[in-house]
Parts: C-alpha cells; structure tokens; sequence
C-alpha cells in the first residue's frame, strides 16, 4: 500500500494539536510534530507544548528533543524526519505532521538544500551592528547582497534579515540559493490540510490562550531562561515582550497585551504563508469527521 504523509497545518491557536490527535487516533498512527519551537526542551508553557496528556494520547516526535544551546534549522529538520519517517513507515501506512512553521513543513514536503552552521562570532556582530545601527542599514546590505530574499521576507522581523545576512555572508551565496526551487522527490504520497476559521475567533483564541499561559506560570518559566535570553528561539513572541518588562521597559500589563498582539500579527503571517500554497485543502478545526472523511478519500 502507497504510504501517506499528512500534513494538519494552519495559525497558532487555531486547535491543530487537538484535532491532530483526533485523526491520530482515528487512524492509529502517530504524530512528526512540525513547530519550530517547540523543538526546544527547556521551553514549555510560551511554546505551547501539549499537554502529558495530549502527549500520553498520541506518540508525538520533535517535541521538546534540542537544547535551546544547539544550532537548528530547516535542513538538519528535513534530514531527522525524513529518517524517521522511514521508520514509521514500516509500522503505518499514514504518519500525521502537525504544525505552524511553514519553512519546516515545506523543507520535508519539497525539499531545502543544507544551510551553513551558524557562525556565532559573525551572528555577533551583525547584533552588535543592529543595535548600533537599527534595521535600515542591514536591510540595504541584504538587498545587495540577496535581492531575492530582500523581497521576499518580512523587513520588519529583525532576526530573519539577519539570517538572511549571516548566510549570504558567511557563504559568499545569497542565502536563497539555499532553498530549493526544485521540488525534491519523496517516496511517499503527501496530502495537505490547513485549518482556518473567522479572523476575529482566532484572535480571541489567541488572546484566552495568552490569558491561559500566564496564569499557567509563563512568566515564571522566562524568568527561569534568563541565561538562555542571548538565543535565537528567546527572541520569538511571548519571551522577548516578557524580558523587556524584567528590564523595566514596559509595564507587564503592556508586556501581556504586546505578546497578544503580535501573536495575533504572527497568525496572519501564517496564513498568507499557507494561502500561497494551493496545495492545501481548507477545513474548519471543529469537525474532525469531515477532514478524516477527506483523509480516507484522497
């Protein structure tokens, strides 16, 4: 029988992981966890990891299994779940990939060639030069250097100009040349699925999950990484608003409210990300009938 990779995609807070656990069950497989963040195993509550009990339900994989120490990225992600795919493929006909971070999703669906190790000297400097210089200046460094990538990411997100930079840099190449244009083979089928709904009930999901995390401790758990606030992944939503308000910068009234707020911007990012895609198949998150329906049908 042809195995399937399913991919459950769509917004933060939309209820992926709840109704991928639906399906998981239903079809008696497991679960490639496809969220760049919560890769990570000294986080918990910010990255919104599944519950023990929602891990209990279903086998999940690359959940909480790399140091926030350690230097990840797109490609080594390609290479860990392709080889673990090829395990569970053995045991099922289905495995479901369930997540947000679409560079993730599309390096296993299609393919990214092998990024650089990331050099902590040169990332130095480029945050040294950021902080001296603001965004502009690196910004008009990317555009020559890679006018691709320039047009294409957002120039507003500080730590993906940078990237962008530190590879182009580093490589000699632009950093776009290392994403593949070429469509890479797999030996599977892959179907997707992305989840949307009203934009005003994502935003209110957002804003009771963001409620729910801070009673839950998440200011507690930031409180906890200091020491690891120089990395990468302490610099996403719902850490960087809450160390400025340690810093005294803001209120955490107004931390609260920001980390609402740009969840809520990071949402709408996701979803023009997926809509530009039209391989996806849409469905509401609340009826997992019809999406396993479609699943058996196709």
């Amino acid at each position: 029988m042809e195995k399937r990779l399913v991919v459950l995609a769509g917004p933060t807070a939309i209820g992926k992981t709840a109704l991928g656990i639906e399906i998981a069950k239903h079809f008696r497989t497991e679960i490639i966890s496809a969220d760049s963040r919560q890769i990570y195993r000294e986080t918990n509550i910010g990255t919104a990891v599944p519950s023990p009990d929602e891990l209990a339900a279903v086998t999940h994989h690359f959940i909480q299994t790399v140091s926030l120490k350690e230097s990840y990225n797109a490609s080594r992600y390609e290479q860990e779940v392709l080889y673990r795919l090829n395990k569970l493929f053995k045991q099922h006909d289905l495995v479901l990939m369930v997540g947000g971070s679409g560079l993730y999703i599309n390096a296993v669906c299609q393919g990214i060639d092998e990024l650089p190790s990331a050099d902590p000297e040169l990332r130095s400097q480029l945050l040294k030069r950021h902080e001296a210089e603001g965004l502009e200046p690196l910004t008009q460094e990317l555009k020559k250097l890679d006018p691709v990538s320039h047009d294409r990411i957002d120039l507003k997100n500080h730590m993906r100009v940078l990237k962008a930079l530190e590879v182009s840099i580093q490589t000699g190449k632009p950093y776009s040349s290392f994403l593949s244009i070429t469509r890479k083979e797999r030996p599977f089928k892959i179907k997707r699925i992305a989840l949307d709904m009203e934009r005003e009930h994502i935003y209110n999901r957002i804003n009771l999950r963001v409620d729910r995390m801070m009673k839950a401790g998440l200011l507690a758990e930031v409180e906890q990484l200091q020491h690891f606030r120089g990395y990468t992944a302490m610099k996403t939503v719902g850490y960087r608003e809450l160390f400025r308000y340690m810093d005294g910068e803001v209120l955490l009234e107004e931390a609260v409210d920001q980390i609402k707020r740009n969840t809520r911007k990071f949402a709408r990012k996701q979803l023009t990300w997926f809509r530009k895609n039209n391989l996806y198949q849409w469905f509401l998150p609340d009826d997992p009938e019809k999406v396993i329906r479609w699943i058996e049908e196709n």
